[in-house]
């Protein structure tokens, strides 16, 4: 087995950013009581300035002047995990979330489908960096020594078990992983690097420490298995945004929104599931929050028509009050089937499909502004077609030749000896309604070659009349 590490040492910060507006100002993460706030990460712009993690907040706009800060939410930072742990599912069903900011995700098996590993690493950077987050990424033949290897070198690979044993025996022990102050308590004992430590009798570590220090050496050199739990992605999607401020412009709203729905696609895919219907939350301060339903006609994941498909609705959608947060929450998750297209697709580049422009019109102009025709079973031509919303099952009509031109009324065919392609067709229904009729419908061909419907009424006097046009 292969296991892939993706480490993330700036995961808390990168999830805020990417859920907030671009701005000049250097940015930083604080953390810790209202009286002593402390940075917890800070952007490039700010580590330019002499910005530091674990530097007071005071000290820090000293030496910057304004910043613009960001609070610190564990909360948010396990959702974050969780959104890339649903990413990576999608290229391995074997993901486990190691420590605070790591997943692990054994690749032997998707080689297959994505290519090998230098070939899934670009992949993989590619969509990270789309998706705003810092990484580092190595590869190994177990969890552990891949999450060590990653901390030791961006871009490791070592699939030889013995070559990586001996690269890891002059690694110091506060980079293997140990609790901190395990790793405090080896050095002060002279042990330095892993190679000291295993030259140590095992019965003298067991003695010293607890039995975490030997289970843990032993799953970093490959001599025990490591328990994972394996990531399962939920049944349900839901994703919030706490704007920290007051907006009253939809306009305002879509940046998060964007962030929001492109989080849900992203979810989607790695599910290789589609969404038919979700629901946006805005929050107010003082008021019930105003859920704005978003439905479709197909199950969808594309992000770029998700978010269209949300504006829409966001835009008529009434605010009582200035919004302080967005939720998004999808519930329904039924299979997706992709769109079904020609090799060659004739159509050009530039061109919306009918499903796509069908959903922006809904979206646009409300539910019950885009209908269809539909067949009913009833046979009278004058009843043989009704509009019906487009989310309304259609019922099947007739499988019958039937022209495309009925006109409003019937007249007399001005031909008085047409030629008869086909019929009679016996049409005599409607008695319970008031509508009946009784007629003898025929296809037939006039001197001018136009195809057209006719039909002998059994109460006439024996002429055609004309009822519709064939194309």
């Amino acid at each position: 087995m292969h296991w892939a590490c993706l480490l993330l040492p700036h995961l808390a910060l990168d999830g805020c950013l990417r859920r907030a507006p671009e701005s000049p100002l250097p940015t930083v993460l604080i953390d810790g009581p209202l009286q002593r706030r402390v940075l917890r990460d800070v952007c490039e712009r700010a580590r330019a300035l002499g910005l530091r993690p674990g530097q007071s907040l005071t000290t820090a706009q000293a030496l910057a002047g304004q910043l613009r800060m960001l609070i610190h939410d564990p909360r948010e930072e396990t959702r974050q995990l969780d959104l890339l742990a649903a990413w990576a599912y999608g290229f391995s069903s074997q993901v486990a979330v190691l420590g605070r900011r790591a997943l692990v995700v054994e690749v032997a098996g998707s080689q297959g489908l994505f290519g090998h590993w230098q070939t899934l690493q670009a992949r993989w950077r590619e969509e990270l960096d789309a998706m705003g987050f810092r990484h580092r990424l190595a590869l190994a033949p177990w969890p552990l020594a891949a999450r060590v290897l990653t901390g030791i070198e961006d871009g490791a690979a070592c699939e030889d078990p013995q070559t990586l044993r001996a690269r890891f025996q002059h690694v110091p022990v506060d980079r293997i992983g140990l609790p901190a102050g395990m790793a405090d308590s080896l050095a002060r004992m002279g042990l330095r690097t892993l190679a000291q430590v295993q030259a140590m009798p095992r019965s003298s570590l067991a003695r010293r420490f607890s039995p975490k220090l030997l289970a843990h050496l032993d799953a970093l050199l490959g001599e025990r298995d490591m328990a994972l739990t394996l990531y399962r992605p939920p049944d349900r999607f839901q994703a919030q945004v706490e704007l920290g401020f007051e907006v009253e412009s939809s306009q305002a709203l879509l940046f998060p929104l964007r962030r929001l729905t492109a989080d849900l696609a992203l979810y989607l895919v790695a599910r290789d599931g589609g969404v038919q219907h979700f629901e946006l939350l805005l929050e107010h301060e003082g008021h019930p929050a105003t859920p704005v339903p978003v439905g479709l006609l197909a199950p969808e994941r594309d992000a770029a028509r998700l978010f269209e498909l949300a504006r829409g609705r966001l835009e008529r959608a009434h605010l009582p009050a200035p919004v302080r947060g967005m939720t998004l929450r999808a519930e329904e998750l039924p299979p997706f089937v992709p769109e079904r297209r020609e090799l060659f697709d004739p159509r050009p580049q530039q061109s919306t499909p009918w499903q796509a422009l069908r959903e922006r019109l809904r979206a646009r102009l409300g539910e019950d502004a885009v209908q269809t025709l539909a067949a009913p079973t009833d046979h009278r031509p004058e009843k043989a077609t009704q509009c019906l919303l487009e989310s309304a099952a259609a019922p099947a009509g007739p499988a019958l030749p039937r022209p495309a031109w009925l006109l409003h009324e019937p007249r007399r065919l001005p031909d008085a000896l047409p030629q008869v392609l086909a019929g009679p067709e016996r049409i005599e229904t409607g008695w319970w309604d008031g509508g009946d009729i009784r007629r003898d419908y025929y296809r037939v061909r006039t001197r001018s070659s136009q195809y057209a419907w006719a039909f002998h009424p059994h109460d006439g006097d024996g002429r055609l009349l004309l009822h519709g046009w064939f194309a």
